[in-house]
C-alpha cells in the first residue's frame, strides 16, 4: 500500500455557513467548492467544543477536550479566568500534556514526514509543536491570533520576517507550499493551521472594497444585519450586551473568506504540480462555530442557532470538506454526524498505520464512510464547564442520533432538541419528550462521571440579576428558556 501524504486544512472561527456550497449567499469561495465537488461534504462534523485550543487538543489526541483536561481557549498569562457568574468556572490544563502521544507522533513514527504551519494555542516553550511530533513549526506559538494584526510585522514567535504590509494568510500559504515543494522520498502530514478567520478582521484592502460595492450592490446596507440591546445569557457579562448578527454581510470578513478561497487553491495547485494531488488527503475543516454575537459580530450561522463560545449548533458545527482521490467518490453528501476525536484513528487507517486505542480513546474511524458505506458513530459529547467570551453558559451536551441534549449549570435546566427536524434549537421538547430527556441525560451524566470531568462550582457571593436581565432568551425569534 502507498502511505497517502496528509494535508490537514484548520481554520479558527469558520462558521458551517461561510462556504457559498454550505449554504452562504454572499461569501465567494469558488476554490473550496470545488473541493467539496471533487470529494465529499460532510453536514454534520462537529468540533469537539465551541471555542479552539479544545478542539485542536482534540484533533491531535483522539480525545474529548473533558477527557484530556483541555476545556477552554488557553489564556496562558492566566489573565481572564476563571469567570465567575452563579458558579465559577472550572480549572483546566494550560497546555498539551508531554504524554500524550499525539496524530503528529503516531504518524511520524510511522514513517511520515511531520509539518506544522500557523496557529498552536496549546503552549508555550516546552510545549511547542516540535515538542508532540512536529519536525517542522512555522509560525506555531502560545498566541491564538496575530495580536498585532495580519499585515506584517506580527511579530509571532517563530514565524521568519516579511515585507511590511504582506498579509499573513497569504505569508503562511507560501511557507506550506515551500515545504510541499522541497520533495522527499516520504510522504508528509501538514497540518496547517490558519489564524484566519480569527479577529481582527483585516483583509486587502481591494477585496473589502469589492464587497463593500457587493453590499450596496445587493441593497444588504439598507438591512438592518445586528440585533443589539439584549443583555447576555451569561451571568459574569450581564452589564454587556450581545451584538447577535443575523445576516452575513461584513465586507471584511467576506474579503478574509475570499483571500483563504484563493490561497487554498494555490496550495492545492502546488500539490498538483509536485505530483502529489493524487496521494494526498486533503481535509479542510474548523475549530468551532463562527464568531456571530460578540467581538464585532463578523458572521452568521442561521438556521443553526448562535456561534462560537455557545452549547448550541452554531457553536460546535463546522464545515468539513474531505478529498482523497481514488478512495473517495466525487461529489458524496454525508450527514452521519461525527467530531473532533475521530481524526485520529481514521487516518491511521488511512496510512495503514496501527490503532492506538489507549491513546484515541474517545475517537471513532469514520474510514467506512470516505468508502461510501454505512456506519453509526454513536452518541456524541461536548463539555464546556466556562462562561464563553461570546456569551455562552457553561453546559454539558450530548447528541445521540437525531436527539440533542443541552444541561446548563448554572441553573440545572434542560434543553432537547430533535435536530433533524429543528437544526435550528427553537423548540425546546424536554417537556414534551420525558423519556427522551431522562434517557439522554442519564447518558450524559454517566459519561461525564466515567471521565471524572471537572464541573463548575457554586459562587456562593453570587447574588441574582433583576428577572429578564442576565438569564433572557435569545432574543425575537429565539426560543423562551
Amino acid at each position: 500500500m502507498t502511505q497517502p501524504n496528509i494535508l490537514f486544512i484548520l481554520m479558527d472561527d469558520m462558521g458551517w455557513r461561510d462556504l457559498t456550497c454550505t449554504g452562504s449567499t454572499f461569501y465567494e469561495t469558488p476554490r473550496l467548492d470545488r473541493l467539496a465537488a471533487e470529494g465529499m461534504r460532510f453536514t454534520d462534523a462537529y468540533a469537539a467544543c465551541p471555542v479552539c485550543s479544545p478542539s485542536r487538543a482534540s484533533l491531535l489526541t483522539g480525545k474529548y477536550p473533558a477527557t484530556l483536561g483541555i476545556t477552554d481557549w488557553i489564556d496562558w498569562g492566566g489573565w481572564v479566568h476563571p469567570a465567575r457568574g452563579r458558579v465559577i468556572d472550572a480549572p483546566y490544563l494550560k497546555e498539551l500534556p508531554a504524554s500524550e502521544t499525539t496524530l503528529a507522533a503516531a504518524l511520524r513514527a510511522g514513517g511520515y514526514r511531520t509539518w506544522h504551519v500557523g496557529k498552536w494555542h496549546l503552549g508555550g516553550p516546552g510545549h511547542d509543536p516540535q515538542a508532540h511530533g512536529f519536525d517542522v513549526n512555522v509560525g506555531g506559538c502560545e498566541w491564538g491570533c496575530p495580536a498585532k494584526g495580519y499585515f506584517s510585522p506580527w511579530q509571532i514567535p517563530g514565524l521568519p520576517d516579511a515585507p511590511d504590509g504582506a498579509y499573513l494568510t497569504d505569508h503562511l500559504t507560501d511557507a506550506a507550499i515551500d515545504l510541499i515543494r522541497a520533495g522527499g522520498g516520504r510522504p508528509f502530514f501538514l497540518n496547517f493551521a490558519h489564524y484566519a478567520v480569527h479577529t481582527p478582521i483585516q483583509a486587502p484592502a481591494e477585496l473589502v472594497a469589492k464587497y463593500e460595492e457587493k453590499v450596496r450592490a445587493l441593497g444588504l446596507d439598507k438591512v438592518q444585519a445586528i440585533e443589539e440591546g439584549e443583555f447576555f445569557p451569561c451571568e459574569h457579562k450581564r452589564a454587556q450586551r450581545v451584538r447577535r448578527r443575523r445576516l452575513q454581510s461584513d465586507p471584511a470578513y467576506a474579503a478574509m473568506i475570499e483571500n483563504l478561497d484563493g490561497n487554498v487553491g494555490r496550495l492545492l495547485d502546488a500539490l498538483a504540480e509536485a505530483g502529489q494531488a493524487d496521494n494526498t488527503i486533503v481535509i479542510f475543516t474548523s475549530d468551532n462555530g463562527g464568531l456571530a454575537t460578540a467581538e464585532g459580530s463578523p458572521t452568521c450561522n442561521l438556521p443553526l442557532a448562535e456561534g462560537k463560545g455557545w452549547m448550541y449548533e452554531g457553536g460546535t458545527r463546522a464545515p468539513l470538506l474531505i478529498r482523497w482521490p481514488g478512495a473517495i467518490a466525487p461529489g458524496g453528501v454525508c450527514r452521519t454526524p461525527l467530531t473532533s476525536p475521530d481524526f485520529y484513528p481514521t487516518l491511521l487507517d488511512a496510512a495503514g498505520l496501527p490503532r492506538r486505542p489507549e491513546q484515541h480513546v474517545d475517537g471513532v474511524s469514520f474510514l467506512p464512510l470516505l468508502r461510501g458505506e454505512a456506519m453509526e458513530r454513536g452518541p456524541i459529547f461536548w463539555h464546556y464547564p466556562h462562561y464563553g467570551n461570546q456569551g455562552g453558559a457553561p453546559g454539558c451536551s450530548v447528541r445521540h442520533g437525531d436527539w440533542k441534549l443541552i444541561e446548563f449549570f448554572a441553573d440545572g435546566r434542560l434543553e432537547l432538541y430533535h435536530l433533524r427536524d429543528d437544526a435550528g434549537e427553537t423548540h425546546n421538547r424536554a417537556a414534551e419528550e420525558p423519556e427522551i430527556t431522562r434517557h439522554l441525560h442519564a447518558e450524559l451524566v454517566a459519561w461525564r462521571e466515567s471521565i471524572d470531568a471537572k464541573i463548575p462550582a457554586r459562587n456562593a457571593a453570587w447574588a441574582d440579576a433583576p428577572a429578564g436581565g442576565a438569564l433572557r432568551a435569545r432574543g425575537p425569534g429565539g426560543p423562551a428558556r
